[in-house]
């Protein structure tokens, strides 16, 4: 199965609608499988009193609250129903993360194949429940989450419906420190929740999601912008255009490096073996008659004569002709 590339736009069209079209442009031309958005109404997801986070104070006004930022990358229903349809048209897969019931239920009218659940709602129940019961795929994030956290969201996913879960290892810093990534843990999720793990990256750079796509994950998910001097909360912590695609580039030339397992000579290889083994040959002229020792014989390119490793079965057996030195011994 082909590694499933999520290209995050996220909120980094500053609520433009043709910034956001450019963003679908560069997903596309990027070869990312599909490009994500977030889909909320500001009042309904964050409260007057919700500070922001520190990161957010660095890359935005530190005069407005966080309802305030976030009512500014809002956009309106119409505007989705618009990029949709753009997606449609350039052929890459529509995706949005709800942040909100109402936005879920519009969403769901534009018939998403899969759902994406941010870090920030592994714990919200209600939230959890309504899009389990649709019924469809589930991507799951799972920043500043325990496994406890993880076990709980996958059993109310399950129980209430939901279609496969695929969890994404993440940690919710922007930038992420290197230090802090873990990728071990994707496979610790794997093995504990048998279900097809992923990585959804906050580093700079493109070498963590690479790693990450060595190491088993069949989703990758990372953030990307036109430009990162952009004023906005997530600009710093994404790539741009020609970054995104040289990720998606090294994760499918990766994807198929991976292979099968099976340890055999690959095609591509079989031709040099005459030239890189090595055969018996003689070291120096030997008469018919005489026998094979460790004096007359040694190894040498090409590979193309008896195997070294058929040496005792050489020595000590009489030569049927005269062999020049450097000749391929025949027995």
């Amino acid at each position: 199965m082909n590694v499933y590339v999520i290209a995050e736009a996220g909120v980094n069209h500053n609520g433009d609608i043709n910034l956001a079209k450019k963003l679908i442009d560069v997903a596309k031309e990027a070869g990312a499988d599909a490009i994500k958005f977030q889909t909320f109404i500001s009042e309904k997801v964050v409260s007057r009193h919700a500070p922001k986070a520190e990161y957010q104070n660095k890359n935005t006004s530190t005069k407005e609250s966080q309802l305030e930022m976030v009512k500014k990358l809002e956009l309106s229903f119409d505007k989705f129903v618009e990029l949709s349809e753009y997606c449609r048209k350039k052929d890459i897969e529509f995706l949005s993360t709800a942040f909100d019931f109402d936005s879920i239920d519009f969403l769901n009218s534009l018939e998403m194949k899969r759902w994406k659940i941010p870090s920030g709602d592994i714990t919200n129940l209600p939230y959890l429940i309504k899009i389990a019961k649709l019924g469809k795929p589930v991507i799951l994030s799972t920043g500043m989450s325990t496994m406890e956290d993880i076990r709980a969201a996958v059993s109310i996913l399950k129980e209430n419906g939901s279609g496969e879960i695929t969890v994404l290892h993440c940690t919710t810093e922007y930038p992420t420190p290197y230090d802090d990534v873990n990728l071990k843990a994707m496979n610790t999720i794997q093995i504990e929740f048998d279900v097809p793990v992923g990585y959804s990256d906050h580093t700079l750079g493109i070498e963590v999601p690479i790693a990450a796509v060595a190491m088993g994950a069949t989703v990758i998910e990372k953030h990307f912008t036109l430009d990162r001097n952009m004023e906005g909360p997530d600009h710093k912590a994404s790539l741009e255009p020609n970054e995104l695609k040289a990720m998606v580039n090294a994760i499918r030339n990766v994807e198929v490096a991976i292979g099968s397992g099976e340890k055999k000579p690959a095609e591509s290889e079989k031709k040099n073996m005459a030239i890189a083994r090595k055969s018996i040959i003689a070291k120096r002229n030997i008469s018919k008659g005489e026998r094979f020792t460790e004096e007359n014989l040694t190894v040498k390119r090409p590979g193309n004569g008896i195997s070294p490793m058929k040496w005792f079965e050489v020595i000590g057996r009489v030569a049927l002709r005269d062999f020049e030195e450097d000749e391929l011994i025949e027995i």
